[in-house]
């Protein structure tokens, strides 16, 4: 089964938060079809998170987006940093970003 387009997944994501009540935006947009999507959480306490791509597996047969915890609960520099480095090497990488208190995104996790 193929992916679900980067742009498509991530509109869906910001309008599902969005009506939820909480801030959330694409701060980068990037490769409409397949770029990685990364997720920005600010925790509005001064720390924020990073969600990246897990590492595929070849014997999942669906579409979903599964994430990982890169860095929990962190200074914001250390997140924004990370994210300048991964745009250096992969310009076609999406950014959303959300505010958010608590830890659930509603999202797939390893």
């Amino acid at each position: 089964m193929s992916r679900l387009r980067s742009d498509l997944w991530c509109g869906v994501f910001v309008r599902r938060h969005n009506d939820l009540g909480e801030m959330c935006v694409v701060s980068r947009r990037g490769d409409p079809i397949a770029g990685q999507v990364f997720i920005e959480v600010d925790h509005l306490d001064g720390t924020r998170s990073l969600y990246t791509p897990a590492p595929s597996t070849s014997d999942r047969d669906d579409a979903r987006l599964v994430f990982q915890c890169r860095f929990k609960r962190v200074e914001p520099a250390k997140v924004t940093e990370r994210i300048a480095r991964e745009v250096e090497f992969d310009p076609d990488l999406w950014v959303i970003s959300i505010d958010l208190r608590g830890d659930d995104l509603g999202i797939d996790l390893t």
